[in-house]
């Protein structure tokens, strides 16, 4: 199997594998006994690597049960935490985030759209230098892989006391990040995007101002995010992170390779990923195909890939993200995004040249129907 997805999930990393197992039998982290210790000293050396690894304080490590619920923490936790009720948000969000941020418009909140350009980078900032109960930008868009102006945004927001929320869920782990020089309140990441285990996010969250829960409980994760926090996942999330960031990969190159040889074998594609980017991200759209025939022709031929985000599968309908950049919906409904990972090769590359010629052509006969 060629396996181009790695931005829905990535394959779990076997020092990851092997630090779960070897700490599955964890108990309580939160009880007094010798066994709880135990498991609590696991939990807090975790929280002291992902802190390192990241540019944080430990106590800034809120383990959680998934990016979604990471992003959810930071947005509505600080929205609930002011007495203002303005939100600016770019319409590009990941859904973990886009949904909460509508939520928040329908009971009353004053949402304000940031602009976003055909390349995929939110352009006029000028709506962050009026305060607002919370601002948030992703780091990188989920479908196109565009690095946002995360800098600038974070920069012009704390000048008039806003705080803001990074989603940072396809950042962490492939490009360098230093939540302290970064500036952001609160930023989400999701272990399985960096080779950790599914069902592991990690919110960071400054000490001041805090996000309110968004559920109640026993208070753990200093009140944020109450429930019983699994030791083993947290210890095999530690260690998946700080292999994603030691090791040197040809990702970048080989995703060039991959846009390069599509331009070359495609007529009239339109490449939708403009740099800045990350690394691993190739965004197509072959205008009058159909991105189902397109996933599913691939898929026949062992080549696994994705319309876009994984969390919005099984309905096939134009991208928000792309709606949003000013693509027309015959460009749109034929996109493909592609994403490559530690575990590709060159001859991964060449499998999928190889086939997208003929796969396209028989996608867009299918589109025409």
């Amino acid at each position: 199997m060629v396996y181009f997805d790695h931005a829905a999930t990535t394959p779990m990393r076997q020092s990851a594998i092997d630090a779960w197992v070897e700490h599955a039998g964890a108990l309580n982290a939160g009880s007094q006994h010798a066994a709880g210790r135990k498991a609590n000293a696991v939990l807090a050396d975790a929280r002291e690597r992902i802190a390192g690894a990241l540019g944080a304080d430990p106590v800034e490590v809120v383990f959680t049960g998934s990016g979604t619920e990471a992003n959810n923490i930071g947005v509505r936790g600080l929205f609930d935490a002011s007495e203002l009720d303005r939100v600016v948000a770019t319409p590009i969000e990941h859904p973990a985030v886009l949904e909460v941020v509508k939520s928040l418009g329908q009971t009353g909140a004053d949402v304000e759209w940031l602009p976003v350009g055909r390349d995929g980078h939110a352009k006029d900032l000028s709506a962050l230098d009026t305060p607002a109960a919370v601002a948030t930008m992703m780091w990188a868009n989920n479908e196109t892989g565009a690095i946002q102006p995360v800098g600038e945004a974070i920069e012009r927001a704390t000048a008039v006391g806003t705080p803001v929320h990074v989603d940072a869920v396809q950042a962490v782990g492939h490009v360098p990040v230093d939540f302290h020089a970064l500036g952001a309140t609160t930023l989400a990441a999701s272990a399985h995007k960096f080779g950790g285990p599914r069902g592991t996010g990690i919110l960071l969250a400054k000490r001041s101002p805090a996000p309110k829960p968004v559920i109640l409980g026993g208070g753990q994760e200093r009140g944020i995010r109450s429930g019983t926090v699994d030791v083993a996942s947290a210890a095999a999330t530690a260690v998946a992170l700080e292999e994603a960031i030691a090791e040197h990969t040809e990702i970048e190159r080989l995703r060039d390779a991959l846009i390069e040889g599509v331009r070359q074998r495609v007529d009239g594609v339109v490449v939708a990923t403009q740099e800045p980017a990350l690394p691993g991200h190739a965004h197509f759209m072959f205008p009058g195909a159909n991105a189902d025939a397109l996933i599913m022709l691939l898929d026949v031929q062992g080549i696994s890939v994705s319309a876009g985000s994984a969390c919005a599968s099984g309905v096939l309908r134009m991208s928000h993200v792309l709606e949003a950049m000013g693509y027309s919906e015959r460009e749109a409904m034929g996109a493909l995004r592609v994403t490559v990972g530690r575990t590709n090769t060159a001859q991964d590359v060449e499998a999928f040249l190889n086939a997208i010629p003929d796969v396209v052509e028989r996608a867009r006969a299918a589109g025409a129907l």
